[in-house]
């Protein structure tokens, strides 16, 4: 049996909101998984779906760039908040969004292109020495239109075009600047807000909607208990593709409304336009979303994507 301590308990019922006791138990019975444990919860009908950006255990700076009809968007990570207020952090994610805007989003081809008389990674190294605290580039995302714009958006900036929530919004189309700009960022904003998984349903991930399947299976046990799988299948689809309107950007409800589906609020836009509107793609980069560590491993984490030994 694993062994639940008091600091996954307390984690878990953050995440969650649950009872304490609900928490360890469900931790027990998950064998520590905090996953499987938040899932289990969610079956019982005593927490909702963890929004992805509750679980934020990174600092640095996420930045967006445009240049004519291509975008970039990059996060690099330091070790403490208080790094990303130093300017020569802010220059260097400044200069990594560029070249990410020139080379493409492959971190290998950032690290290796030129910045001056040094390379990217480097520079990087060199940083880390004078700053005095790892850091570590951890991905970026470049867009491009034919016709069109890229349009950039910055929650709670620190500076411009820097923040912790980065978002490009890609709408292809013949309309002008008039039109796409404030569409685009109006779209931007409800990104950040909405937390999209995808921007249709086609392009959200399977394994996640069979997970949710599973957990809306159980939930409703009691209702499905003795219905053929065909009636159990009706059950449990109503949900299902509930979840996949909410979490699919172009089905979302607008939250500058709260009712009207994203993708009519483009319709609209394209038809008092009279030009065709398209969202083709966007980027959402929230400072620290997916790392799951405790504060004493992220220096470790750091280390190892720069290459330069976490200190003492």
């Amino acid at each position: 049996m694993a062994d639940i301590t008091a600091a996954a308990v307390k984690d878990l019922r953050e995440k969650s909101g649950a009872g304490m006791m609900d928490c360890k138990k469900a931790l027990t019975e998950a064998a520590g998984d905090m996953d499987a444990a938040m899932d289990w919860l969610r079956a019982k009908g005593l927490a909702a779906a963890a929004k992805k950006s509750s679980r934020t255990a990174a600092e640095g700076l996420v930045g967006v760039e445009v240049s004519g009809t291509k975008g970039a968007a990059v996060e690099v990570n330091s070790e403490t908040d208080f790094v990303a207020k130093n300017v020569q952090f802010q220059t260097f994610v400044r200069d990594v969004v560029s070249v990410a805007l020139e080379m493409g989003d492959d971190v290998d081809t950032i690290k290796a292109t030129s910045l001056g008389e040094k390379t990217v990674e480097e520079t990087l190294v060199t940083n880390i020495a004078t700053i005095g605290e790892n850091q570590a580039i951890r991905r970026a995302k470049r867009l491009e239109v034919s016709a069109g714009a890229i349009v950039p958006y910055i929650h709670n900036a620190q500076a411009p075009g820097l923040g912790k929530i980065g978002v490009l919004v890609a709408l292809e189309s013949e309309a002008g600047a008039a039109v796409l700009e404030p569409l685009g960022k109006q779209i931007a904003m409800h990104i950040a807000a909405a937390f999209p998984l995808a921007l249709n349903a086609e392009g959200i991930d399977p394994a996640v909607i069979e997970r949710e399947a599973a957990i809306f299976k159980e939930k409703n046990a009691d209702k499905i208990a003795g219905k053929s799988p065909e009636v159990a299948e009706k059950i449990i689809r109503g949900p299902v593709d509930k979840f996949i309107r909410e979490n699919a950007l172009l089905t979302q409800a607008f939250v500058m409304d709260g009712k009207t589906p994203v993708q009519d609020v483009i319709a609209a836009a394209a038809k008092a336009a009279g030009k065709p509107i398209t969202l083709t793609d966007y980027v959402r980069f929230q400072l620290g979303e997916g790392i799951e560590k405790e504060v004493s491993d992220f220096a470790a984490e750091v280390a190892a994507a720069s290459g330069v030994p976490a200190k003492a």
